[in-house]
């Protein structure tokens, strides 16, 4: 299994996302949004385990600087265009996607 990894280089939990896959073998696939899009494919298989408002990082400046606080918006539609909107990283397994990153949840999840 080949975890997925989506978040950029410069987020500190996306770094310890990496170095934890790093430091027990893991193969991982890093998809850095700095570079590359969200595709819907990819945000289809996290929404099977996530709403879609969980994804938003509702303290990120882009956030809060563009208002979306008080805006009426489709979260799917404005992650798509703006991925800096989701919280990172988003870690994709087979049958699982976790949003944030925490160890003990990763060690879980890689287990069962």
């Amino acid at each position: 299994m080949t975890l997925q990894i989506i978040g950029t280089k410069k987020s500190s939990d996306t770094r310890k996302a990496v170095r934890f896959c790093k430091e027990r073998s893991i193969p991982y696939q890093l998809i850095d949004l700095n570079e590359r899009m969200l595709s819907p494919g990819e945000l289809s298989h996290v929404l099977r385990y996530h709403e879609a408002a969980e994804l938003i990082d509702t303290t990120s400046k882009f956030y809060q600087k563009q208002g979306y606080a008080y805006l009426d918006y489709d979260p799917i539609e404005e992650i798509l265009e703006h991925p800096e909107l989701l919280v990172t990283p988003i870690i994709r397994m087979d049958r699982n996607a976790l949003v944030g990153f925490d160890a003990k949840t990763l060690e879980g999840a890689l287990k069962g």
